[in-house]
């Protein structure tokens, strides 16, 4: 699955994805500021860091925007569907409000910083809206909720477009751009100012020592401050694992014709369906205008076919557009904090010198960049007074009964899908058929699950068993990966590590001697 984005990235000259200046080696001597990850959070933040003087350099598993940060909507929106609602029922207008007011420092840092660096742009009406009338109360109370969070939004009862809807919250002015180039001109940036980039290298462990010491594959580099801008924290020190659920969405770009009203439109009910267009890019192959369509989001690793999700989402779109093309599908996954506010600053039994971010449901342009202003403020030990309010208020609340009620409400699910995945596992001893091309299944030798998949015509097995806290993981027939339903942590067929909180590969066995 390659997605529209990264397909569009020069492939020639002086604007290669990834430049050699930035493969820099692991450094040897220690640093001020050491960044875990190269997404829009690991890249603002030490963007903000180096032009304040700091020593800062990133250490990424892989590449530049690798995950979520460079294959999701492009949509840098504060209308964010039905989320001001939900975050009003759970806490005070004072809360909700410093969300909305950071999400708006957040989207104007990334307008300043396209303008200034030729990152191309759309300014675009965001739409949260019903696809049908039993949708139209959800649409009233993100109305209420973003007028009393100070945003200029208006009611919309009708609009030419094509697929299902029944009405809209509106708000003018909302950013729609290509994430992966944005990230890449952030690391062009970084690396322009004097930081360091070393990607292919993925930290194993942090020690709160003084200075801190990063375990890597390649070594050890040693910081004053470390920031964990992983998706989901590769430390288990604070617990965040359990304090987030993790989620799947399916995304697709299609050639059009006729151009569709422009808008970046997002469903309130379900199934979500979100819908944009993007100019075309000459690179990709795929010329004329495109329509970026997602939804169809899942738990990780809890659903039977994740391939069925995506191929709905495919029929839909075809379905009310007709003749549209599809060009590029692909997927993302992000994490929700269980308080519906994403957690940034310090992590617990760092010594107050790790720092971290994670919880943006989706929503990491803005809310990415606004944890990178708050953590880059507390390193440099600027007090918040200092700054905007919402810092103050973000970084003091309240954890209230419904965040708990929804902590034990998932947790309990994890603990479901742990006995459960044991339960599949032996109810299919080893040897198993060879799975036909694209297929994995999960048996058991001798009490110990085993995967063994089918993938390019190459069988291969693994200890099915995800190395953070012993789920065992499940295949995704989408994208042909183990995913673990606990929390998230996903490998390829071969067992090796794409996503955390798993910071191992999974073993993988002598030979698949489990096949008959």
């Amino acid at each position: 699955m390659s997605s529209y984005w990264k397909a569009g990235a020069p492939k020639t000259g002086a604007t290669l994805p990834i430049d050699d200046a930035m493969r820099a080696p692991l450094p040897a001597a220690p640093v001020d500021v050491a960044v875990i990850g190269a997404g829009i959070t690991g890249l603002s933040t030490a963007l903000m860091l180096q032009r304040a003087g700091r020593s800062v350099v990133i250490v990424e598993a892989t590449e530049v925007a690798a995950l979520a940060s460079g294959a999701n909507t492009g949509k840098a929106s504060v209308l964010q569907g039905a989320r001001l609602q939900r975050i009003r029922r759970s806490h005070s207008a004072k809360v909700t409000r410093a969300y909305v007011e950071a999400n708006l420092d957040g989207q104007a840092w990334i307008a300043e910083f396209t303008r200034d660096h030729d990152v191309p742009v759309a300014i675009e009406p965001a739409y949260s809206y019903a696809q049908s009338d039993a949708g139209l109360k959800t649409v009233l109370a993100e109305f209420d909720a973003a007028r009393e969070a100070g945003l200029p939004v208006e009611m919309v009862e009708r609009m030419p477009v094509q697929f299902p809807f029944a009405g809209a919250v509106a708000l003018e002015g909302q950013l729609a751009l290509d994430p992966y180039r944005l990230m890449l001109a952030l690391a062009r940036e970084f690396v322009a100012d004097g930081g360091v980039l070393v990607t292919g290298v993925r930290v194993r462990d942090v020690q709160a020592s003084d200075p801190v010491v990063l375990e890597t594959d390649q070594g050890r580099l040693r910081a004053r401050d470390v920031v964990v801008a992983t998706a989901t924290p590769v430390l288990d020190r604070g617990l965040y694992f359990a304090k987030t659920r993790h989620s799947r969405s399916y995304i697709a770009s299609f050639r059009v014709g006729d151009p569709p009203t422009p808008g970046l439109f997002l469903s309130v009910d379900q199934p979500t369906r979100s819908l944009r267009t993007a100019p075309p890019h000459p690179e990709s192959g795929a010329a004329g205008l495109q329509l970026i369509v997602s939804g169809n989001e899942h738990p990780v690793g809890r659903v039977s076919s994740a391939a069925a999700r995506a191929d709905d989402l495919v029929r839909w779109t075809q379905r009310h557009f007709p003749g549209a093309e599809l060009t590029h599908r692909w997927s993302a996954q992000d994490y929700e904090s269980l308080n519906l506010i994403p957690f940034a600053g310090r992590m617990p039994r760092g010594r107050r010198r790790i720092w971290f971010a994670t919880g943006y449901a989706k929503w990491g342009l803005t809310n990415g960049v606004a944890a990178a202003m708050r953590i880059s403020a507390e390193i440099l030990g600027e007090p918040w007074r200092d700054h905007q309010a919402w810092m103050q208020v973000l970084g003091t609340r309240m954890t209230v009964p419904a965040d708990l009620a929804r902590g034990v409400s998932e947790n309990a699910k994890v603990a479901g899908d742990l006995a459960a995945g044991w339960a599949r596992a032996e109810a299919h001893p080893t040897p198993v058929p060879k799975p036909p091309e694209g297929t994995g299944v999960v048996g058991s030798r001798r009490g110990v699950p085993v995967g063994v998949s089918t993938v390019d015509g190459e069988t291969c097995a693994v200890r099915a068993i995800c190395t953070h806290l012993g789920g065992v993981v499940r295949w995704n027939d989408a994208e042909h990966t183990w995913d673990c339903p606990l929390h998230g942590s996903r490998f390829e067929a071969s067992g090796r590590l794409i996503e955390g909180p798993a910071t191992r590969d999974l073993p993988s066995t002598a030979r698949p001697d489990g096949l008959r």
